[in-house]
């Protein structure tokens, strides 16, 4: 089988502290893959190196072979499906397929929604690897910009506040759509990364979700603004 670059981001594994990608016998990558795993730094295995001689568990026992209603929270550890990080990593497959449905109606910002979409993606990778997030900007705006613009759209697009309707068209029917997903997804992220007193013990993943739910309102907003 071929993998392309986005086949690989999909696929990289955290090994003993280092980001590897496992290519299995008689698969290729393309070029664009090769110079992404070279550019970052991440190192190509065996396929057969994949799968450990055994697998651990959270309450730190062993089992030879994978059961079927556990799956992987890292390379090394198994948990029950019904983990919160993998109910999150549910939902944030389920965003990124609503934000690719979304890029399909004819007007949609399809730009910005693949920006959008190319940040769930590093969220999650970076869920997976236990990695900080860390993006600055989204869809060209700080972090600050998009806080402002958010609670004063009338000042940045002429457009203030509004509760979508019927009327208002496809397209800002299937952005509120995303954003609910979004915002579905953050609350998954707060459930999954909060200890049993409820303090969250990361914060960039919620934040980022929170935000991404926010500039899809502002698409709104602008879109709102050309009828």
């Amino acid at each position: 089988m071929l993998y392309d670059e986005q086949a690989v981001r999909a696929n990289i594994r955290n090994r003993e502290g280092r980001r590897v990608y496992y290519l299995g016998k008689g698969d290729q990558l393309t070029s664009d893959a090769r110079d992404y795993l070279r550019r970052e730094r991440i190192e190509i295995l065996p396929g057969s190196q994949a799968r450990p001689e055994r697998y651990r568990l959270l309450s730190g026992g062993f089992v030879e072979e994978k059961p079927e209603h556990m799956t992987h929270l890292n390379a090394e550890i198994l948990v029950p499906k019904t983990h919160p990080r993998i109910r999150f990593r549910g939902k944030m497959d389920t965003l990124e397929a609503e934000l690719i449905l979304c890029q399909q109606i004819p007007g949609a910002p399809e730009g910005a929604l693949g920006e959008i979409l190319d940040f769930a993606r590093k969220i999650l990778r970076c869920d997976v690897l236990e990695e900080p997030l860390g993006q600055d900007t989204l869809c060209g705006l700080t972090q600050a910009e998009q806080r402002k613009r958010s609670h004063m759209p009338q000042d940045s697009y002429g457009q203030p506040h509004f509760m979508p309707q019927a009327a208002d068209g496809s397209v800002i029917a299937g952005l509120n759509r995303v954003r609910c997903f979004a915002r579905s997804a953050e609350l998954e992220a707060v459930e999954a990364f909060s200890d049993r007193e409820g303090n969250l013990i990361r914060e960039d993943i919620p934040k980022a979700l929170n935000r991404m739910s926010s500039m899809l309102y502002l698409l709104m907003i602008q879109e709102k603004g050309k009828l």
